[in-house]
């Protein structure tokens, strides 16, 4: 029997959130004036293990997640992630296993992710215009750094990429489509996202959200666009082709479309909670009954319970929330669930 939620959903996607830290300081995620050198981050010893970490896995597989990715914080900063990848690979019933980076250290990294058993890469750069692109990621790396992990990707198998880009109005609004005519000409597929609230503390205004039809429009008036239909069911971003039949684009709608009615994903934080929502508010903990001696049919109980009880249509709900309660609402970090 597959197991669905109150609004029966199926749970289909698992979120691996490997590591709380980052070597970026990206405003919308972990501005740098909150994450600086002194901010204490979770300590080695309540991180879950490589293998407490592939156990839940299983564990959540066999109830009905067939798609993996790995998350951080910055999933590269955790050593030997390799590691992690090869064990989560004897998994059986895993579809697809992807990765979303910054690619800053991925020239180091990238052939042994390919060799463990990695089968896609996202990588997040929101701007080619180098000012704008270090005003973003909070002075921590450059433009040319990125496009050389993009690069090493590339030479390593990993195609067609995806490349997401956070667009915030006033920011980096400008600059999109250079981006989109870039990877057109690479033959990878960037994806578009809607500044979004997520976390506590990156200053969202609903003002500063470019929506999807103003991204959209702006590409199209240069490169002319056309819809496609959705590959899978539950799929996050809205597909464009372009008309001229070289490529694609996606547009990530949380904010002016959401996409909650057909969200399938659970999200594993790094010290073992697995939250339902990305706006989520409170995780429920999976690693104490591990580390107490839970059996696997324990444990699965625990997440059962979880998502049978599951409710939550934020990004519905956001615009009919005052600004008030929005504030009031303590959601999870994206840095500690992943995005």
């Amino acid at each position: 029997m597959s197991l669905t939620d109150k609004f029966d959903r199926p749970l289909r996607d698992l979120r691996i959130s490997v590591t709380d830290r980052c070597n970026f300081r990206c405003t919308y995620c972990m501005p740098a004036e909150i994450f600086g050198e002194g901010y204490k981050f979770l300590p080695k010893p309540q991180l879950l293990t490589f293998e407490e970490i592939t156990r839940l896995t299983r564990i959540i597989v066999r109830l009905g997640a067939v798609k993996i990715r790995l998350t951080g914080g910055e999933p590269l900063v955790r050593q030997n992630v390799e590691e992690l990848i090869k064990q989560l690979n004897t998994v059986d019933g895993v579809d697809d296993m992807a990765m979303t980076t910054n690619a800053h250290f991925l020239p180091k990294k990238v052939d042994a992710l390919k060799e463990a058993g990695l089968k896609r890469l996202t990588i997040s750069l929101d701007s080619l215009d180098e000012d704008v692109f270090q005003k973003m990621n909070g002075g921590r790396s450059s433009v040319a750094k990125v496009v050389a992990g993009i690069e090493a990707a590339e030479n390593a198998g990993f195609s067609p990429l995806k490349i997401n880009a956070v667009v915030q109005k006033g920011v980096n609004d400008h600059t999109i489509v250079d981006l989109a005519k870039f990877f057109k000409d690479r033959g990878h597929i960037v994806r578009f996202i809607e500044y979004m609230d997520v976390g506590n503390m990156n200053g969202w205004k609903l003002d500063e959200v470019l929506t999807a039809k103003e991204i959209v429009d702006m590409i199209d008036a240069k490169m002319p666009l056309e819809p496609l239909d959705e590959n899978y069911y539950g799929e996050v971003a809205q597909r464009y082709r372009y008309k001229d039949g070289d490529g694609e684009i996606g547009l990530i709608t949380s904010v002016t479309q959401p996409f909650c009615g057909a969200c399938t994903r659970m999200r594993l934080s790094p010290e073992g909670q697995i939250f339902t929502c990305l706006f989520g508010t409170k995780g429920t903990d999976l690693r104490a009954p591990l580390r107490d001696g839970a059996t696997d049919d324990e444990i699965e109980q625990i997440i059962r319970n979880t998502w049978g009880h599951r409710i939550d249509r934020y990004s519905e709900i956001r615009t009919d929330l005052t600004e008030e309660m929005r504030e009031k609402r303590k959601k999870v970090e994206m840095y500690h669930i992943g995005g």
